[in-house]
C-alpha cells in the first residue's frame, strides 16, 4: 500500500492570481464603418476643390480625379484588409509593421503618430471645429485674444478647442460605448447636414447644369501628355489626402466584434461610402459654380452655399464643418490611443500606457497622455507646420505596410488569412508604385519638408533604445 503523498509546500501551492483586465469587443460592423467614414471626412472635402480645379480646369476631369483617388485608396485597403484578418488586435498598422519589419520600424511609426501625426490631427481638427463654431457664435471667435505670451497667442477658439479635447478624452476613458456613441451621433449629424446641402442644393438651389460642360477645351486641355500627367498628379495629391484616414479602423481591431470578418469589410465598404459622399458634394459645388470660380475660392463650401442659397445659409454651413471636424477628432481620439497601448504592451513606450482600466476596460492612461499632448500642440500653434513635415512619412508608412503584405505572404504562409487580398498581386502592386512615386516626388520637389519629416521620425530612436534597454 502506497504511503500518503506529502503535503505540497506552501511556497509551491498554486495561487489565485487576479486576471488582468482586457479590452471589450464592443464595436459592431456599423460602428466600424461609421468610425472609418467619420475619420476620413474631416475638413478636406470643404476646402480641397480649389487645389483640384486649378490644375484640372475641365468638369469631367475634376470629378474623375475623385473617382481615381478612391480607387487607389481601395487598392491599399484590400492589402490592409488581408493584414487585418491575419492580426485582429489593437494597434493595427503598428502590428503589421512589427510583424513585417521588426520592432524599430514599428516603433518609429508609432512615435510619428504620437509626436505629430495623431496629436497634431486632434489639435488641428479641434481648433478648426472651434473656429467654424465661432462663425455662428462669436463668443468663441478667434478674434478674441485672451493671452499673448512668448510668441503664443491664446484665443477663445483655442480655449474651446481645449474643452473639446478634454470632453473627447473623458468620453473615451469612461467606456468604449460612450466613445463610440459620441462618434456615431456626430457622424450621423454630419451625414444629415451634408445630405440636406446636396438634396436642397439640386432641388431649390440657384445653380446651373451648364457648369458640367466644358467650353472650348478638350479632356487634354491643350497640354502635351507630360504636362497633362503632371497636372493630374498635382490634383491627385489633394484627393489622396482627402481619402486619408481609412487606417483608423485597424488601430481598434482589438475591440471590433468578429474582427477577421468586420475589419476588412468595414474598410472596403467605408471607402466606397466616402467616395459616394465626395462625388455628391463635388457635383453640388460644380452645380453651384463654374470651375473657374471654384478655383478662386479657398472655402468652397461657403462660396457654394452663398451661390445656391444666400449668405445667411452660408454662415450656418459653418456648423456643418464644425460638426464634421469634431466627428473626425472623435474618431482620431478613440483610435490613436490603441496604437500607444500596443507599443507600451510591447515594452517600447511609457509603461503606464499599457494599463487597461479595470472598471472601464479602456486604455485610459494612453487616452489621457494623448489628450495632454494634443492640448500642448493646440496651445503651441505649431501643429499644422509639424503635420506638413510628417505627411511624407505617413505615405511612406502606408507603402511599406502594403509591401509588408507581400513579405508576410512569403515568410509566414502558415498564418490564417480569412480574407485574402482582392486582385493580388496587381492591385496592391499598383498602390505601391503610386506610393513610391509620390514619396520620391516629395523628396525631389520638397526636400526641406522631407528632411524635417525624417528628422522628426528619427528623433524617436533614442527613446526606442531607452525603452528597449529598460
Amino acid at each position: 500500500m502506497d504511503a500518503a503523498a506529502p503535503a505540497e509546500p506552501a511556497a509551491l501551492a498554486p495561487k489565485n492570481t487576479p486576471t488582468q483586465p482586457t479590452l471589450v469587443r464592443g464595436l459592431s460592423l456599423l460602428d466600424s464603418i461609421l468610425l472609418l467614414v467619420s475619420g476620413i471626412i474631416g475638413s478636406s472635402i470643404f476646402l480641397t476643390a480649389k487645389d483640384i480645379a486649378g490644375p484640372l480646369p475641365h468638369p469631367m476631369l475634376f470629378l474623375l480625379v475623385w473617382v481615381i483617388g478612391g480607387v487607389i485608396s481601395l487598392f491599399g485597403c484590400v492589402a490592409f484588409a488581408e493584414l487585418g484578418s491575419m492580426f485582429p488586435e489593437s494597434g493595427g498598422q503598428y502590428v503589421y509593421l512589427r510583424e513585417a519589419y521588426g520592432d524599430l520600424v514599428a516603433f518609429l511609426y508609432g512615435w510619428m503618430l504620437f509626436s505629430v501625426a495623431n496629436g497634431g490631427t486632434i489639435a488641428a481638427l479641434s481648433v478648426a471645429s472651434a473656429a467654424y463654431t465661432g462663425q455662428v457664435f462669436p463668443m468663441v471667435s478667434q478674434e478674441h485674444v485672451i493671452l499673448s505670451l512668448f510668441g503664443i497667442t491664446l484665443t477663445r477658439a483655442h480655449v474651446f478647442a481645449l474643452f473639446l479635447i478634454a470632453a473627447l478624452t473623458y468620453a473615451n476613458v469612461v467606456g468604449l460605448r460612450w466613445g463610440a456613441l459620441l462618434q456615431n451621433v456626430s457622424t450621423w449629424a454630419k451625414f444629415a447636414a451634408m445630405a440636406a446641402f446636396v438634396v436642397l442644393g439640386f432641388a431649390i438651389g440657384k445653380g446651373d447644369w451648364s457648369h458640367f460642360h466644358a467650353h472650348g477645351t478638350g479632356l487634354s486641355m491643350g497640354l502635351h501628355p507630360g504636362q497633362f500627367l503632371s497636372a493630374f498628379g498635382v490634383a491627385l495629391i489633394a484627393v489622396y489626402f482627402a481619402y486619408d484616414g481609412w487606417v483608423y479602423i485597424t488601430w481598434v481591431a482589438g475591440e471590433v466584434k468578429e474582427p477577421r470578418r468586420n475589419v476588412p469589410l468595414a474598410m472596403v465598404l467605408g471607402v466606397i461610402v466616402v467616395g459616394v459622399i465626395y462625388m455628391a458634394m463635388n457635383m453640388t459645388y460644380l452645380y453651384a459654380m463654374p470651375l473657374g470660380a471654384i478655383a478662386q475660392h479657398e472655402t468652397i463650401a461657403h462660396a457654394a452655399a452663398v451661390a445656391l442659397f444666400s449668405p445667411r445659409v452660408a454662415v450656418w454651413l459653418s456648423l456643418l464643418i464644425a460638426v464634421s471636424c469634431f466627428s473626425a477628432a472623435a474618431t482620431c481620439t478613440l483610435s490613436g490611443a490603441r496604437v500607444y497601448l500596443a507599443m507600451a504592451q510591447d515594452g517600447v513606450f511609457f509603461k503606464r500606457m499599457a494599463v487597461i482600466h479595470p472598471k472601464w476596460r479602456t486604455p485610459a492612461f494612453s487616452l489621457i497622455g494623448q489628450g495632454i499632448w494634443a492640448a500642448v500642440l493646440t496651445i503651441s500653434g505649431r501643429y499644422d507646420q509639424l503635420y506638413t513635415y510628417v505627411i511624407f512619412g505617413m505615405v511612406l508608412s502606408y507603402t511599406l505596410t502594403v509591401i509588408g503584405m507581400f513579405l508576410l505572404r512569403w515568410r509566414r504562409p502558415e498564418i490564417p488569412r480569412p480574407y485574402r487580398c482582392t486582385g493580388y498581386p496587381w492591385l496592391p502592386a499598383i498602390y505601391v508604385l503610386v506610393g513610391v512615386a509620390w514619396t520620391l516626388n516629395t523628396i525631389i520637389t520638397r526636400p526641406t519638408e522631407a528632411l524635417w519629416g525624417a528628422g522628426i521620425v528619427l528623433a524617436g530612436v533614442p527613446g526606442y533604445l531607452y525603452w528597449k534597454r529598460s
